[in-house]
């Protein structure tokens, strides 16, 4: 069995996307901050007979971060598929002309040196496998920056030319780095944007490899 790990799970899109998975036969591990909030998330899915475990790390923490992805490759086995789609703190998101060259440090980390981080973390396994899937999931101003947020418009940015950059280096090892934009808000009641129609769209990202950004719904004008 090969493991889907998820960095930055919560109980909407991360769970749905972590059932999507661990339904169809991979073990499941999901990385946040609580243990707590960990433990609700896989006792869920053991309900439904899946596999999974928490492990504990905080995204700005490399070292933790890199200890909580081979302690899960370890316990549930070599991970095949990699989702990185923690929610970016409110703070973050400060106007452009608010926004100091302090203020960029934790979004970079964030949303840039994580990424790395977890690269860097499961690119041996899957060179071991022969094949693996890199999922990146952001927020419409990874495409089209907003002055208004400023930190996730400059690190979004960022993490996309580094997730394009896999795509291009990894395709020939048979490793499928790509990125999944949501425009807008995830909603219940969204024909596109629900939980459980972006988890089948993650899923079909894997499953399809084909191309490198895709988008859940048109970017609004």
């Amino acid at each position: 069995m090969t493991t889907f790990a998820l960095v930055g799970a919560g109980p909407g899109l991360g769970l749905a996307t972590a059932r999507r998975f661990g339904t169809a036969g991979h073990g499941v591990a999901l990385i946040a901050r609580s243990a707590e909030h960990l433990q609700h998330l896989t006792d869920d899915l053991r309900r439904d007979g899946i596999e999974a475990r928490g492990f504990s790390a905080d995204v700005l923490d490399p070292v933790a971060l890199t200890c909580a992805l081979q302690d899960a490759a370890e316990v549930l086995g070599p991970i095949e598929i990699l989702q990185y789609s923690p929610v970016p703190r409110a703070d973050f998101m400060k106007p452009l002309l608010d926004t100091t060259a302090a203020d960029l440090e934790d979004p970079l980390a964030f949303s840039l040196k994580g990424p790395v981080t977890c690269v860097n973390a499961v690119l041996p396994g899957m060179r071991a496998l022969g094949h693996g899937t890199l999922v990146f999931v952001n927020g419409g101003s990874a495409v089209r920056p907003h002055p208004e947020r400023a930190g996730t418009s400059v690190a979004f940015a960022a993490e996309s030319a580094y997730v394009r950059m896999l795509h291009d280096v990894l395709a020939a090892e048979n490793i499928h780095a790509t990125q999944l934009i949501i425009p807008g808000a995830i909603r219940p009641d969204s024909e596109h944007s629900s939980p459980q129609a972006l988890a089948e769209r993650l899923y079909a990202l894997h499953a399809e490899r084909d191309g490198f950004r895709h988008y859940a719904e048109p970017m609004p004008e």
